[in-house]
């Protein structure tokens, strides 16, 4: 058991690092906040443009060169520092893992800029990715300037990340839940404390740039009929298959665009002429379609008009985002999710009579479901969906329809794409040895044949130390009759480089582990 003193000391270092997450979201809250507001008034500014192009139809020569240049400035930015393409969130995550060395400051300034440009554009492409990112470059820099250590900067990182989602969309109980679902994959008492103090305090900075109405407020939403929860199940599915597509055709992009015979720094040529003729015909669906989700909360649409949208921007989207320019999925997954449910509704209010109303129920719905099948992250989903349309009251369709979709996906194999991205990133990355020592936490779950067993009887890799565990608020120092147990985390001392390939022999182990003991009670 801890002493007086040793509970004080663990208080006083929660509390510090709870003031460090203040003084993050304080920073990333004003840099995304900025970006997001760049990027708004840019695209207010091309909408208005392409309007005017309609009648002057002349200066749409000069515009294709603005447009080819702007490629080209956006290809020598990543040709000069690769690590800004795309949403930025595989490189978050390598980072965590100890896989990946960013340089905080060129990535800051090039994929702000980057970002604003590409996603300020027209193009199909999301801010939240790279804001993101921009958080989670600030929180290094962070750790950099104040000399943190690794398992410190870790932190400060992840710290970054929830406050960068948390300022991109106004949602920071979202961001702290990406940061433990998606990126992390278990609680740890300091990075959940620090994290969701960071993306409370960016919040409310980016509330004070852009008011308290949340990102899709979508108004006079009725609770769905119970009557109905059945037809969520067959929405789900649906969103399981579609989102399984969305992932298959994502990976293949890079296939795809080789075929171009272009640079890869260049593939930006591409979606920036192709988005002059789509601009034109249709510039108010220009972007991450933020805009399209409140449409479609109020508004009904023709059934044709919303298939031929869902095709534009699924097609388009995969056109933005194959061409590495820095952009993100994210809302572009919110905007597909929202059209397919509006197609679903918009089917069932035609063809079975119900209620126009509750079209933008599944507007909502399919959003936190395709998001779901796709990042194969049910809670931020939820938690994401409800917070961006400022409602509580529909927690339950949305676990429902979450739920289905993410059984159905994986059912079909999909796994979730921002890992899937990472392992394409990290494709023949072999682990080195740093020479920084670092102190990673490995969850014993449940599920674990972790659970019950003495430290002396479980084969741990040569390339960790198990130095402690965390046991609720007290820590324990190891010996080989030490019995662990479901909920401790295990304090692991390591080189940087071995983080993840340890993390990775553990779980293969366990679960060797477990296999073993089941063929064993099949003979016995």
């Amino acid at each position: 058991m801890k002493n007086e003193h040793e509970i004080k000391r663990l208080d006083n270092t929660k509390l510090i690092f709870i003031l460090k997450g203040v003084l993050i979201g304080i920073i990333a809250g004003v840099v995304v906040s900025l970006f997001r507001l760049l990027i708004e008034k840019m695209m207010e500014q091309i909408v208005t443009l392409y309007l005017w192009f309609r009648t002057n139809p002349l200066w749409l020569i000069p515009w294709v060169f603005v447009m080819l240049a702007c490629a080209f400035f956006l290809g020598a930015l990543i040709k000069s520092e690769p690590n800004i393409k795309g949403s930025g969130i595989p490189q978050v995550e390598g980072t965590l893992q100890g896989e990946l060395k960013l340089n905080w400051f060129s990535i800051l300034w090039k994929k702000f800029i980057g970002g604003v440009l590409a996603v300020g554009s027209g193009l199909f492409l999301g801010r939240e990715g790279p804001s993101i990112q921009l958080g989670a470059m600030i929180g290094q820099g962070f750790g950099e300037y104040t000399h943190a250590t690794t398992s410190e900067k870790k932190i400060f990182i992840s710290s970054g990340a929830a406050a960068g989602l948390g300022a991109a969309f106004n949602a920071p109980i979202a961001g702290l839940l990406f940061v433990v679902e998606e990126v992390h994959h278990h609680f740890s008492p300091l990075i959940w404390l620090t994290s969701l103090t960071a993306a409370l305090t960016a919040n409310l900075v980016s509330l004070n740039f852009f008011g308290l109405k949340p990102v899709l407020f979508i108004a006079n939403v009725p609770s769905l009929p119970l009557k109905y929860y059945g037809l969520l199940l067959i929405l789900g599915v649906i969103l399981g298959v579609l989102g399984y597509v969305y992932q298959m055709v994502l990976l293949a992009l890079p296939q795809i665009y080789r075929h171009t015979h272009l640079p890869e720094h260049l593939y930006g040529i591409i979606p920036f002429l192709l988005v002059i003729p789509i601009a034109l015909f249709f510039p108010h669906y220009l972007g991450g379609g933020n805009q399209i989700v409140l449409t479609l909360g109020e508004n009904i649409f023709p059934l044709i008009f919303l298939i031929f949208l869902f095709l534009l921007r699924f097609i388009f989207s995969m056109i933005s985002y194959g061409a590495n320019l820095p952009g993100g999925i994210f809302l572009p997954i919110l905007t597909l999710g929202a059209l397919i449910g509006g197609i679903y509704g918009t089917i069932l209010h035609q063809w079975f009579g119900m209620d126009a109303l509750l079209i933008r129920n599944f507007v909502i719905f399919a959003m936190a479901g395709y998001f779901t099948a796709i990042g194969k992250a049910p809670l931020t989903a939820i938690i994401l969906v409800t917070e961006m349309v400022g409602n509580i009251t529909h927690l339950m369709p949305l676990a429902v329809c979450s739920l289905t979709a993410y059984v159905i996906n994986d059912l079909l194999g999909g796994n979730p794409i921002y890992e899937s991205l990472l392992e394409r990133l990290l494709k023949d990355h072999l682990p080195s040895i740093s020479g920084n020592k670092t102190i990673i936490e490995f969850p014993v779950t449940a599920e674990s044949s972790l659970d019950g067993t003495m430290v002396r009887d479980f084969n741990w890799p040569e390339e960790m130390l198990l130095i402690s565990i965390r046991r609720g608020s007290a820590e324990i120092l190891t010996h080989g009759d030490t019995v662990l147990k479901a909920g401790d985390l295990l304090m692991i001392l390591t080189d940087e480089g071995y983080t993840q390939k340890i993390r990775q022999q553990i779980l293969e182990r366990s679960d060797a582990a477990i296999a073993k003991k089941q063929d064993k009670k099949i003979r016995g």
